[in-house]
């Protein structure tokens, strides 16, 4: 077997006991009509009968050569990875999020293949919830995403349909299927950066001219050194998941009337959630915190895969004017998104690389505990746009379950279904406390949006 790529590597050797790196999903479904009371504990056993496990979820991790390498695991016992679970009474949202939080605070078992899926039955209103966790290092963010959409259908009466990991791979290509998230695509532009020395001068002369501009611009100027506050102090292994739905339609409005795209509307709201958690804790920093933020490169006439820069936004919360803030972060993510259609894919490459240089090294070493390049993780994950459904049951939501790491202990991942935008806020409970309040902070960041268009 191959040994796993660098990129792959990384997701492991990052991995500690307060800092696991497995991304998740937490999908709600209703009972499809007509469905006994029992539907989740006949599904579940129907599940169990799926014996037969398809790459990547029949790979462990092995060595060859002093190597990691995926090899299929012979033994797999399918009891451990697949698991029926209960909520307490009464069964509501709060108890499926406390769940989550609970199970995604755990490390894999690394003599196993690196995954879980769990069947939670219990919800109020008839409805039963999936939540599946994979390792970082065995398929990224898009990839799950994808497969999970292959596990669906449009059409409510198909049946026979098998669980995640049963389904047979798309192709025998990558495993990646092409998808990149936040954090392989630091690790692959590290890993390319080094091999285009041709792009040194347009990468310098932009370097420069970031620094120029930063002197003009006082929010734009915290940019390469972003303030310290609560959200990046050191984490414990224990995390808090928070989800909520919000509606497209109304994002979309605000877009039409401020002449915004949906990101920075949901970065406003990000911003707005961010400023009043804060202030709440009286830690609000006088500077405004800088978001990590990917963003679609892709040229109409590129070929195959996905282009993804970094982008390293001032959210302006020093700001207390929704709409200004609203404003100036469409101006800085346009004038960034500008800079990145003037360069080549190399180019983009390496000056992401050169800007995140001291966030990664902190991230590797720990030598550089006081350097800040950015204070939160924020990202974006498309989805489906029309509903979904499992073996005859609505999809209601799907929610990203994303990584906190160390002195950066918030990540706010959010997916598009349908007409609605599915927020998933994963942190470090220790570090952030009451971390459910930022979804009340999300709705009036869009509600202060709304009021003032």
């Amino acid at each position: 077997m191959p040994p796993l790529s660098p990129v792959d590597q990384l997701f492991l050797w990052l991995e500690q006991r307060q800092q696991p790196m497995h991304v998740g999903g937490l999908q709600l479904f209703s009972f499809p009509e007509g469905a006994p009371d029992d539907y989740a504990v006949r599904l579940a056993q129907s599940l169990r009968e799926y014996r037969q496990v398809s790459p990547p979820f029949n790979q462990r991790l092995s060595h060859r050569f002093a190597q990691p390498v995926w090899v299929p695991d012979d033994d797999l016992d399918l009891g451990h990875h697949f698991r029926r679970e209960a909520l307490p009474a009464p069964g509501r949202i709060r108890e499926l999020l406390a769940f989550v939080s609970s199970e995604h605070s755990h490390l894999l078992d690394r003599d196993r293949p690196l995954w879980e899926c769990h069947l939670i039955e219990g919800v109020t209103d008839r409805r039963f919830a999936l939540y599946t966790k994979v390792h970082h290092s065995l398929v990224d963010g898009v990839s799950a995403m994808r497969m999970a959409q292959r596990m669906l259908s449009a059409d409510p009466d198909e049946r026979e349909m098998p669980p995640i990991w049963a389904m047979p791979p798309k192709s025998s290509g990558s495993l990646d299927e092409g998808g990149s998230t936040l954090w392989r695509s630091v690790a692959r532009m590290l890993e390319r950066s080094g091999k285009q020395l041709g792009t040194v001068p347009t990468v310098a002369k932009e370097l420069l001219r970031t620094i120029n501009e930063s002197r003009q611009h006082p929010g734009y100027g915290s940019i390469f050194h972003a303030p310290r506050c609560v959200l990046n102090n050191s984490i414990s292994g224990s995390r808090r998941f928070a989800a909520q739905s919000y509606s497209l339609a109304r994002i979309r409005n605000v877009c039409e009337a401020t002449g915004t795209t949906v990101n920075d509307v949901v970065m406003a709201m990000c911003a707005t959630a961010l400023r009043r958690y804060l202030l709440e804790q009286d830690e609000l920093p006088d500077k405004p915190l800088i978001a990590m933020v990917p963003v679609n490169l892709r040229r109409d006439d590129s070929e195959g895969g996905n282009q993804v820069g970094i982008l390293l936004a001032s959210l302006f919360t020093h700001l207390a004017d929704p709409l200004e803030r609203l404003r100036h972060i469409h101006e800085e993510v346009h004038r960034q998104k500008a800079r990145y259609r003037a360069m080549s894919a190399e180019e983009v490459i390496n000056y992401t690389a050169l800007t995140l240089a001291p966030a990664v090294f902190q991230l590797l070493t720990g030598m550089a505990p006081k350097w800040q390049t950015f204070n939160v993780v924020i990202s974006n994950v498309p989805g489906p746009e029309s509903t979904l459904y499992w073996n005859g049951a609505r999809l209601e939501g799907m929610y990203p379950v994303s990584i906190a790491m160390d002195r950066l202990g918030l990540n706010m991942t959010l997916a598009t279904y349908g007409d609605q935008v599915e927020f998933g806020l994963t942190g470090c409970r220790r570090t952030l406390p009451s971390l459910q309040r930022m979804l009340d902070h999300l709705e009036t960041g869009l509600l202060e949006l709304e009021d003032r268009v």
